[in-house]
């Protein structure tokens, strides 16, 4: 190619390229696409997380059009109990009230539909109408309050009011263990370091108090049953030892850059006993916590007081329970007992709800429910429970997102089997060091987890009100494997319930399970392949009345009618869908 050839080619590439930018930037642009042109709707809301009985609730929704009509339809259970149409007259904000049934101690489902020409969009919420938190707690933390906490800390609540979080155990916020509230003379400090030097604000632990209570949780203030900081001034002879000639301290060791190591206090002695009271009486002159989330260590060993007598300390967790209980009469009060030490003594002294921190002597499902089973055993008032449960363990060493799979397997075991889980805070919980959150949830599980806590909002009436353990005699009329009772990998874990002339039949799907064990602590756990059209014989004789199905992964949350043929002593019904966890509920003529 000659060189005028190739000067006359590169002038032209020149200018076309000067040419394309001189169109591109004059043309006229392409209207832009509204924000969520694809959807009607978004962030439907309540304004609080429980709701007293004669009391409205507020919803909320940002639509995105003007809608040609808006139909909300109420639930409970699977009786639909009111059906109304809103009118909606421009994009923006909308918010309407309903005002429940007064009947104490219900969940509902509401469904809100918004229909544009050929465009149609649903979305479900849960209501939980009771007058005590207790009967149903849905136990949730915060552990930040760092003076950016008392700024931003508004859209922590809200978004742990959509999963109608009802209590907040508030994570390390206080000083030290033997005295929680530091003071400035006789006015509390306005900061402190907490145990891992990490700066406390007065007025961030204050105000997230505040916007709890706006959304109608309790407040929790979390801290050791037992515990002091080394070189305090405080009594040695109210220490536990490890021997009994008191040559070593008990102690429990926390990281070199943290600012002590624990004391191990003796919670029979009754001078240390007033002393913490008197200490947490001092927290609630100047912040309005709702109650005192206590903390213990576990198991101990063999430790001994003052004069060399061995101690119990299991033993010793009812009556100082009850001498808080005695002195403080109208705050909440829980105990965790960590991997279960300690429950029947706990459980004497009618906490709150019974709280657990499951570690690895309960690694599998069956742990989780036997574990559940055995504080319903205990209970002497009907207590809930409440599994503090870390999930993804050791893939939290690194950054990372949470696994999909495990988490919403745990929960569904934990949901059927009558608990709930302390997961939820400003992240989801992987370490039992509240502040750790290396490991993130996605857009995807965040959306299904608030569909796991609508559900089990919505249907807390057939998971957890009094509820009792059913038999059942179940086959499949394909070839799948069912285990009744008991989790088994490769299997469908059948977990029959009752309540008068209701059966409740959850399905939990391990069929593709690489595990059992809870925690799925290196991530692995699969996602279920969906199972379709499921068909099942129940050998019973009583007559069936109807039978209907829900589930958090299948049609909104909402109640979908199971039709059934049944025979003298055989009643067969098909299951629309099977993914992670279905519920069946058989209703029995009376």
């Amino acid at each position: 190619m000659n060189q005028k050839l190739l000067w006359g080619l590169l002038l032209g590439i020149v200018a076309f390229i000067i040419l394309m930018a001189v169109y591109t930037y004059t043309r006229p642009s392409a209207p832009l696409k509204e924000e969520s042109s694809d959807i009607l709707f978004s962030n439907l809301h309540t304004d609080q997380a429980r709701y007293d009985p004669k009391h409205q609730v507020t919803f909320s929704i940002k639509n995105h059009i003007k809608p040609d009509h808006v139909t909300i339809t109420y639930y409970h259970l699977n009786d639909l109990i009111k059906k109304q149409h809103l009118t909606v007259d421009e994009p923006g904000e909308h918010i309407w009230s309903w005002k429940p049934p007064e009947d104490d101690y219900r969940g509902y489902l509401i469904e809100v539909t918004m229909k544009k020409d050929d465009r149609i969009q649903s979305e479900t919420i849960a209501v939980d109408v009771s007058s005590d938190w207790r009967k149903f707690p849905r136990y949730g933390f915060l552990s930040r309050f760092d003076d950016s906490a008392a700024v931003n800390g508004q859209s922590v609540i809200d978004d742990l009011n959509r999963y109608h979080i009802n209590g907040l155990q508030f994570y390390d916020w206080h000083y030290e263990h033997q005295e929680p509230l530091k003071m400035d003379n006789s006015s509390p400090a306005s900061h402190w370091e907490d145990v891992a030097t990490r700066h406390i604000s007065f007025d961030a632990v204050q105000q997230y108090i505040e916007w709890a209570h706006e959304t109608n949780m309790k407040a929790m203030s979390y801290n050791l049953l037992y515990g002091s900081f080394e070189n305090r001034d405080l009594p040695r002879e109210w220490q536990l030892f490890k021997d009994p000639d008191q040559q070593q301290a008990d102690q429990h060791p926390l990281p070199d850059d943290w600012k002590s190591n624990v004391n191990v206090m003796n919670p029979t002695n009754p001078w240390w006993q007033e002393h913490l009271i008197n200490q947490q009486k001092q927290v609630y002159a100047h912040l309005p916590f709702d109650g005192w989330h206590i903390d213990q260590l576990g198991d101990r060993g063999e430790v001994y007081n003052e004069w060399g007598d061995r101690i119990n300390v299991a033993e010793s967790f009812q009556p100082f329970l009850q001498e808080i209980k005695e002195q403080m009469p109208d705050k909440e009060m829980v105990l965790n007992a960590v991997n279960q030490y300690g429950q029947s003594s706990i459980a004497e002294a009618s906490p709150s709800f019974l709280y657990t921190e499951v570690w690895d002597e309960y690694k599998t499902y069956n742990d989780l429910k036997r574990i559940l089973d055995e504080n319903a055993a205990l209970s002497k008032t009907d207590q809930s429970s409440v599994l503090a449960a870390y999930m993804n363990y050791d893939r939290s060493d690194q950054p990372g997102n949470l696994n999909e799979a495990g988490i919403l397997l745990t929960d569904a075991v934990i949901f059927a089997s009558g608990g709930a889980h302390l997961e939820l805070g400003e992240h989801m919980l992987s370490k039992e060091y509240f502040p750790h959150n290396n490991l993130q949830m996605s857009a995807g599980l965040k959306k299904k987890m608030m569909a796991y806590y609508d559900f089990l909002t919505a249907y807390e009436n057939v998971l957890r009100d009094n509820i009792s353990e059913s038999s059942l005699s179940i086959d499949a009329n394909q070839p799948i494997p069912l285990s009744v009772g008991e989790a088994k990998k490769d299997h469908i874990w059948v977990l029959p319930k009752e309540k008068g002339n209701r059966q409740m039949i959850h399905f939990i799907n391990l069929l593709d399970a690489e595990t059992i064990e809870w925690r799925d602590t290196n991530a692995t756990q699969p996602v279920p392949e969906l199972r379709t059209n499921l068909t099942f014989t129940i050998e019973e004789d009583r007559r069936v009345k109807e039978i209907w199905m829900a589930s958090p992964d299948y049609h909104s949350g909402k109640p979908v009618a199971v039709p059934f043929e049944q025979s003298e002593s055989q009643t067969t019904f098909t299951l629309p869908s099977l993914t992670y966890w279905d519920m069946l509920v058989v209703e029995y003529e009376e």
